[in-house]
């Protein structure tokens, strides 16, 4: 394995979930374009086929890039056997994958979609702490998890309550994780703010959408702002420079 050299040399193996689209891709490409090493996970075979070819062009670097269901712990398991394997534990976990409700009051939705979001949003980060966060402990370096927080998961909206149920407990999470991890690992919640994101555009409408920076815009800021935590900000509810505000 090679993860202590790779942190020797400045490199770090970064694990992104949902990484095929919107914020998971502009991210493993800004990461990609920093020098770091890319894990990622998506449900999407094609999406994540495109990622691969885009990062070779910017990367002499081997990325692994892998089709899991987050929702479903056993493909999780899996996978984190298969990161183990070949590129070592990650240093940094970036649990981004996530899915919206449409817009529809509470008691009018579809309970097959609300168990949807609350399966992605909440249970797929828990399966991702849950089968990576042991190794990165023993480990014995420095770690970060970020795991994705909303607007959303800090004032409450209508028509999204799936959708803002699972960020206000992505907030909870990382502040009790927070108390259960050894100092040299960090975790955080942070609201990317306010971004053109096909997530977006199916709350507010495309055109509405349109006025906000763009994924590759706000990866420049993330980005620093993800490499550059320490352990003062465990257990911090984080939001990313600039995050722009949401008009309805």
């Amino acid at each position: 394995m090679e993860s202590e050299k790779e942190v020797e040399n400045g490199r770090y193996i970064i694990l992104i979930s949902g990484v095929s689209k919107g914020l998971g891709r502009a991210l493993a490409l800004e990461f990609g374009k920093l020098g770091h090493i890319i894990v990622g996970c998506s449900r999407n075979q094609n999406q994540l086929d495109s990622l691969q070819h885009h990062l070779s062009t910017i990367s002499s670097l081997t990325h692994l890039l892998i089709k899991v269901d987050v929702s479903s712990n056993d493909e999780v398991k899996e996978m984190a056997e298969t990161v183990l394997q070949k590129v070592g534990p990650p240093h940094i976990i970036v649990n981004n994958a996530g899915v919206i409700n449409e817009n529809v009051k509470m008691w009018e939705g579809c309970v097959e979609e609300f168990d949807n979001v609350i399966d992605t949003n909440i249970k797929g980060t828990a399966n991702v702490i849950r089968n990576f966060i042991p190794h990165m402990i023993s480990n014995n370096k420095k770690g970060i998890i970020v795991n994705m927080s909303s607007i959303y998961g800090r004032t409450a909206a209508p028509l999204i309550s799936a959708y803002g149920s699972s960020k206000w407990g992505i907030e909870g999470l990382s502040k009790s994780l927070a108390k259960e991890v050894p100092k040299r690992i960090t975790v955080v919640a942070l609201d990317p703010g306010i971004i053109n994101t096909e997530m977006l555009a199916t709350h507010i409408g495309s055109h509405s959408a349109s006025h906000y920076q763009t994924p590759q815009q706000w990866a420049t800021k993330a980005a620093s702002m993800i490499l550059n935590l320490s352990s003062a900000d465990n257990g911090a509810s984080l939001t990313v420079e600039d995050p722009g505000i949401l008009v309805r």
